[in-house]
């Protein structure tokens, strides 16, 4: 297996981190004086005094940017010290990965019990606003930074899905870097979530896989959904869990370089006799698109959910000694077979969809929705009641005396005012019964359940 500290990784960008000493032999030495020149004239002849530390970070992080790639940047100290204590600590925030795509930040996935969870952010939401403050032109690391802060405060964001602006009051709270959730059901089956790969997924992996193994787990359900990646180390030992010894997990292509092939120096824990069936979804990118790729192709594991994000290159990060950091791409990671996947992503083997109330738009609480109003929340509303088994006969948008009923009755069963109007509590009070039915009608971890008790002895 390969050790390099690569980083392809969304959660590099809000959440982790990994550091590896990386440097170049020479530069040409007439483009140092080109550039300290313009530094000198700078310094000695602009109108303002100047701080040549600034000026040293702004000509690094104008290069990077000359290189038009979301995932190289430069961070000044404050940021490269968010980007660090991500990977070995909890943080306070409001708990989602973040990407800079074409220009604009968009959300990766929400972290598993996060008040961005909460709140309902879901992956592919563009964020545009903090605050008055707009998005436009910022780099991803820059927008972590507004939207963080202490828990207890509220990070107001605007948001764009489906072409509509949302606003959304988020409370932060204290992100704890739990990355591993694990539960036996009743039929034997075992369901391992891992939400990101940061430095301690590997040892809460392998000790949640053996509890499991304990109790008498039989199959083995392996939820890559909303990870939006990490360390391709990490994500490598989880892998060698399950792949055979010797055989291909990843391949890393450098320019001017043959590919680097990293074989499974296989772990066994117990697994490798056990049905194994993953779980991916838009939200599974880079590191995580690695471990599905790798059972996939090296494991005949079937890959069950829906198309994953398509992360296919890796990056690495050089600390400077004055604490700042350089994150910058040096290779384009391959499947076992040889197939890139940036931006196409893994295809699911089973693909299989959440029910469509799982997608449905935000509704702001706050908006009051009444008889004979018509809207795109109205209809939101409707398909919710009707979901949690309130029917207000019609789902197009038109607020009528039946929909009136509805919400009344639905008001009622929450001992709630039943005033038939939809806002407030009722609204939030629907939002948080249709996410409970979400959990209780997982239709793609029904699925990967049943393929893997096909298999169980």
């Amino acid at each position: 297996m390969s050790r390099w500290k690569w980083i392809p990784a969304m959660l590099a960008s809000a959440l982790a981190g990994g550091a590896v000493a990386y440097t170049y032999a020479s530069l040409n030495q007439s483009g140092i004086s080109k550039l300290e020149n313009a530094m000198d004239l700078i310094e000695d002849g602009y109108l303002e005094p100047v701080d040549r530390s600034k000026l040293i970070d702004g000509a690094i992080e104008g290069m990077l940017r000359s290189l038009e790639d979301p995932y190289t940047t430069y961070m000044d100290q404050e940021e490269a010290k968010a980007f660090y204590e991500s990977i070995n600590a909890s943080f306070e925030g409001i708990g989602a990965t973040m990407e800079e795509i074409d220009g604009r930040i968009v959300i990766v996935a929400p972290i598993k019990g996060s008040p961005a969870e909460a709140a309902g952010v879901k992956p592919g939401d563009q964020v545009i606003k903090v605050g008055d403050t707009s998005l436009e032109g910022m780099k991803v690391h820059e927008a972590v930074l507004l939207i963080r802060g202490k828990k207890g405060t509220t990070a107001d964001l605007t948001i764009v899905r489906d072409g509509k602006e949302v606003k959304l009051s988020i409370v932060r709270d204290t992100i704890p870097l739990q990355t591993v959730y694990a539960e036996l059901r009743g039929d034997g089956v075992g369901v391992i979530r891992i939400s990101s790969f940061a430095e301690t997924t590997s040892e809460e992996y392998v000790k949640e896989a053996k509890r499991l193994l304990g109790e008498g787990m039989k199959g083995l359900v392996l939820d890559l959904r909303q990870n939006p990646g990490g360390l391709t180390d990490t994500a490598e030992e989880v892998a060698e869990t399950l792949v055979p010894d010797g055989e291909p997990i990843v391949q890393f292509k450098r320019r001017d370089h043959p590919a680097e092939v990293s074989r499974s120096d296989y772990n066994d824990i117990g697994l490798g006799e056990l049905p194994v069936v993953v779980l991916i979804d838009a939200g599974s990118a880079s590191a995580a698109e690695i471990v599905a790729g790798a059972l996939q192709q090296s494991a005949g594991v079937r890959l069950v959910g829906e198309k994953s994000f398509g992360k296919g290159t890796a990056q690495l990060s050089q600390p400077f000694q004055d604490g700042s950091n350089m994150k910058y791409t040096v290779a384009e990671w391959l499947t076992p077979n040889g197939n890139t996947i940036n931006k196409s992503g893994l295809t699911p083997d089973v693909p299989v969809s959440l029910p469509s109330y799982a997608s449905l738009p935000i509704v702001e609480s706050d908006l009051v929705m009444k008889e004979n109003g018509f809207s795109g929340e109205i209809k939101t509303v409707q398909t919710m009641l009707k979901a949690v088994g309130f029917d207000p006969g019609r789902e197009d948008g038109f607020f009528d005396a039946n929909t009136t009923k509805a919400v009344r009755e639905y008001q009622a069963s929450k001992k709630l005012e039943s005033t038939g109007i939809a806002t407030g509590e009722t609204t939030r009070a629907l939002i948080e019964d249709v996410r409970a039915l979400i959990q209780a009608n997982d239709t793609q971890l029904e699925k990967a359940a049943e393929l893997v008790k096909e298999q169980m002895k």
